[in-house]
This record gives structure tokens, C-alpha cells and sequence, in this order.
């Protein structure tokens, strides 16, 4: 039996009167790609949140590797093993690409301010920070500033800097957002490599192609419920999920 790895059990995330997150459950298994899709507001990136540490949830309950984690504070959830990347990319845009994913691997390099020091140049820092940017492409624009990269360089940086951490899930918020056709190609590639590698997925994207292809099972949520789970298949014929999200030609917009 697959171990699971993410456990969600009602986990509620509200804000005054608005409930972003209404009793949400579900479970990612260790080497699976679980997407979570919705329409603009459903909760999807709040339900990022509160696994991320970023927030507390209202109620329930979050486990991680079998540790209950709903509350802890995104460094510790980091130094569990869980990564991220976000939808607004903002890398250190006056470093090079190969600094901003070094300053990536802070948590096992920079554990106060002396050994700090000492651990910035190493080359054993370097060369592992090198050889994430050659699993994403990026090598050959090691030296050149961050800031200068276009948006798909830019989107490959981002998860190389969430790499860096060495996690056991990675949190994908939208990593394909504005990417052109050849450059999704790409980002697809990357994201199946990262799974061959033993890295668990959970990821929110609004490209139906995209998230039906790479998913291996869905969740769908809205307006902070869980509306539907199961395979892509099973989620492209089901009629609450066409009527609230996929639109009355669903069918043909997901195929």
C-alpha cells in the first residue's frame, strides 16, 4: 500500500465572516502528482497556505510525514521537506541566478550568522547549486543577473530555488502561468523529472490540458468546499465539476 505522505482532515482556514476553506479533506500519496483545481477564489492557494505554514487553520487538522503540522511556521515546514513555488515569481533580481538559488539553500547551509559566513562561497555550496540549475536548464545563465531572465527562465529558477531544499512535496502555484506553448513543453518535462526523482507534487494550476495531463488523481474545490476527487478522467465527466468549473463544454476543453 502506498504511504501517504499529506493528510488533510476538515481543515477550515476562515476570515471573519468569509470561509475560504470549509472542512477540506484529502490525502497525497508519497510519488504521487495530486492537482488542485478551481475557479478564481475557490481557496485554492489558501489551502497551500495552511499546509506552507503561512497560515494557522481555523480548524482541523494537517499531518506531513505522519507529524501533525497545521500551525507550525513555514521555516520549520521547510526544514521538513516541504518546498514551494509561487505564481508572482520574484527572484533576487540584482543577484546572479546562481546566487539566488544558493541563498536557496540557506536551511542546511546557514544556520546563524558565523557559519553563515563560511558557507556562502564554498564550493561544495556552488557545485550543488550548479547542478540544480543544470537539472532545469539553467547553467549556462549562471552568471548573468536574475532580473534580466525572461518569464520561462524565470519560472525554471523558481523551482530550481525550491529544490534547493531538498523537499519530500513541492507546492507548484501556478507554474505555468503565462508560459508560451514550447515553454510548457518544457516546464512539463521538469515537472515529471521531479517526480522520477522521488519529490511528491501538489500543484494548483488553471491550464485544464496541463493539470489533467500531469495529475495523477484531481481535487477540486469551490468556494472553499471540496467539491470533487478522483482521476482526471473521473473529474472531466463529472457533472458538478462541468457545471461549476469546466463550463458547459467541459468536455471538449479539458480533452
Amino acid at each position: 500500500m502506498t504511504e501517504i505522505l499529506l493528510s488533510l482532515r476538515e481543515v477550515s482556514m476562515h476570515f471573519g465572516g468569509l470561509k475560504a476553506l470549509d472542512k477540506v479533506s484529502f490525502d497525497l500519496c508519497d510519488g504521487e502528482i495530486l492537482g488542485l483545481i478551481g475557479p478564481n477564489g475557490a481557496g485554492k492557494t489558501t489551502c497551500f497556505n495552511t499546509v506552507s505554514g503561512v497560515y494557522r487553520p481555523t480548524s482541523g487538522e494537517i499531518r506531513f510525514g505522519g507529524i501533525r503540522t497545521d500551525g507550525l511556521p513555514p521555516h520549520r515546514m521547510a526544514a521538513l521537506g516541504i518546498g514551494r513555488t509561487f505564481q508572482i515569481v520574484r527572484p533576487f533580481p540584482n543577484l546572479s541566478v546562481l546566487d539566488n538559488v544558493i541563498v536557496a539553500m540557506g536551511l542546511p547551509c546557514y544556520r546563524g550568522i558565523i557559519p553563515s559566513c563560511g558557507s556562502w562561497k564554498r564550493q561544495k555550496t556552488r557545485d550543488g547549486a550548479m547542478e540544480l540549475l543544470s537539472k532545469v536548464g539553467l547553467d549556462l545563465q549562471a552568471p548573468q543577473k536574475a532580473g534580466l531572465l525572461p518569464l520561462g527562465n524565470l519560472r525554471r529558477l523558481e523551482l530550481a530555488r525550491a529544490l534547493a531544499l531538498n523537499p519530500r512535496l513541492l507546492l507548484l502555484d501556478e507554474s505555468f502561468s503565462g508560459l508560451r506553448h514550447e515553454e510548457v513543453a518544457m516546464q512539463e518535462e521538469l515537472v515529471r523529472k521531479t517526480r522520477e526523482s522521488g519529490i511528491s507534487i501538489l500543484l494548483i494550476e488553471h491550464n485544464m490540458r496541463v493539470a489533467m495531463g500531469l495529475s495523477d488523481r484531481l481535487v477540486v474545490l469551490d468556494h472553499g468546499l471540496k467539491l470533487a476527487e478522483g482521476s482526471p478522467d473521473e473529474i472531466r465527466k463529472n457533472p458538478e465539476v462541468i457545471q461549476a468549473y469546466l463550463g458547459k463544454e467541459g468536455h471538449s476543453n479539458v480533452a
